[in-house]
């Protein structure tokens, strides 16, 4: 079936294009056969019109059919953007964009906020971490996807957005008033950690936008003048993005002229990329770690095998991600977009990392509680049920050292038994149900385990590294 719908499609794409080579009077000779091929596809056109049975919109045959061009490829990383989904990508990667500063994830069909931004319209107005999103200017958000929400907040500077939310802490619906705004996207954050009469910069950054070059330089020198001793660069769960970015935040890190990858083009071709800076590299002689798990891709395995390949830091953590393609997106006259893998890009010592990654010097995995994603649950469950929800509590309750007999999601004695020491330990009140408080505070716990950097093992043991090598 799914041979047969990319077929479809990619017949459906060259019917379109054929049409708009007969609108220009072109026409192409099939090598085979001699016949014109405009004259093939026009015929087909017609019969598709005539005969099909199902939607004969143009404009949906047309997207249906260049998507099926990209999937035949067999690359996730080349894809078709609609006009929408274009401006969402690169609003994405933007220096600011327009909102209302608010992160939200999906769970059990529901949209949870994870945290507003601080200072947003949406901190303002009084959103809170685990709010359930109900509806937003009177239309429910239950049945669509994550896109469709993202398209109802969306809008103009200074318009205005009525938003209802479950507080499942509170019992109640509770209606906020906010306005949108011009939101700062910033992807580089940076502290000073002090250990042992050392003081270690840890960098983290989240992906790399239009201005995360300008970002780094700036965290980087004012922590150059504080006296760093070591760098921590942590890109942990990062995405990727911009070449140009990685390659500026490369710069400050290595002399000029140093080969930090290669790109290759389909027939080929090799180009050497160096790094190029119009001041001394302020950081090439501070003693460096990286910090990569099986998130960090793309841009962020650029970085990773630069300063691997040039013995200019160690790499702790995980295997990364494994994408060793550049896409180049092509604008379409539908408004769409046309993203395209046109490059493979090799390490400096010519490796291609594609679906093998970046292996860490030094693997570090970590804790099980550290590890766990942050869930946003509901409902009420008891003795006897059976879900994922009860196999999330059971994971959370096992790696706090309770007394687990299963983590299978079925909730029996041993769960019961756990969750009533839990609650009293947490003076939540007697009982041992499942139920939003439950949860609520099962959260909370995992958070505060993940921001103690204590409980990081990765991270510490970076700084250990960096600690040892500073006391040669």
């Amino acid at each position: 079936m799914r041979k047969s719908r990319i077929f479809l499609y990619v017949l459906l794409f060259i019917v379109m294009l054929g049409i708009v080579y007969l609108l220009f009077g072109k026409s192409t000779k099939s090598v085979e056969s001699g016949v014109s091929t405009s004259q093939v596809i026009d015929e087909a056109f017609q019969l598709i019109k005539k005969e099909a049975v199902f939607s004969k919109n143009e404009k949906l045959l047309v997207e249906g059919a260049i998507r099926g061009m990209t999937e035949a490829l067999e690359d996730p990383h080349s894809t078709y953007l609609t006009k929408e989904e274009a401006a969402n990508q690169e609003a994405s990667l933007a220096e600011e964009r327009v909102g209302i500063g608010v992160e939200i994830m999906q769970s059990a069909g529901k949209f949870i906020v994870v945290a507003p931004l601080k200072d947003s319209p949406a901190y303002k107005a009084g959103l809170k971490s685990q709010d359930e999103i109900v509806r937003v200017n009177e239309e429910r958000v239950d049945g669509k996807t994550m896109a469709e929400l993202v398209q109802l907040l969306s809008g103009e500077k200074g318009t205005s957005l009525k938003m209802t939310i479950y507080r499942a802490s509170e019992n109640r619906h509770v209606e906020l008033h906010m306005k949108r705004d011009t939101i700062a996207m910033h992807t580089v954050s940076s502290e000073v950690y002090e250990v042992d009469d050392h003081a270690i910069g840890i960098v983290t950054i989240s992906l790399f936008g239009e201005k995360t070059g300008e970002e780094w330089e700036k965290q980087t020198k004012s922590l150059v003048e504080r006296g760093i001793d070591g760098l921590v660069i942590d890109v942990r769960g990062n995405p990727g993005g911009y070449l140009f970015s990685v390659s500026s935040v490369i710069g400050t890190l290595m002399k000029n002229g140093t080969t930090f990858a290669y790109m290759q083009n389909a027939k080929g071709v090799l180009e050497m990329l160096n790094t190029e800076s119009k001041e001394a590299p302020y950081l090439n002689k501070v003693p460096t770690v990286l910090l990569q798990n099986g998130g960090s891709a793309s841009a962020s395995e650029v970085l990773a095998g630069a300063l691997r390949d040039n013995n200019r830091a160690l790499i702790v953590g995980e295997t990364s991600f494994g994408k060793g393609t550049v896409q180049e997106t092509h604008p379409l006259t539908n408004g769409g977009k046309l993203k395209i893998s046109t490059h493979k890009w090799l390490t400096p010592k010519q490796e291609w990392i594609h679906h093998k990654g970046i292996e860490a010097d030094l693997k570090v995995e970590q804790e099980e509680l550290f590890a766990m994603d942050q869930k946003y649950l509901s409902g009420e469950f008891r003795m006897g049920d059976y879900g994922e929800e009860i196999k999330y509590v059971q994971q959370v309750l096992s790696a706090l050292g309770y007394n687990i007999g299963r983590e299978d999601g079925y909730f029996d004695e041993g769960t019961e038994d756990a969750i009533e020491n839990y609650r009293q330990e947490r003076s939540l009140g007697e009982g041992s149900e499942i139920n939003s408080v439950l949860f609520q505070s099962l959260t909370e716990t995992v958070a505060a385990y993940k921001t103690k950097k204590e409980n990081d093992k990765q991270l510490q043991m970076g700084i250990g590294y960096l600690i040892h090598d500073l006391s040669k």
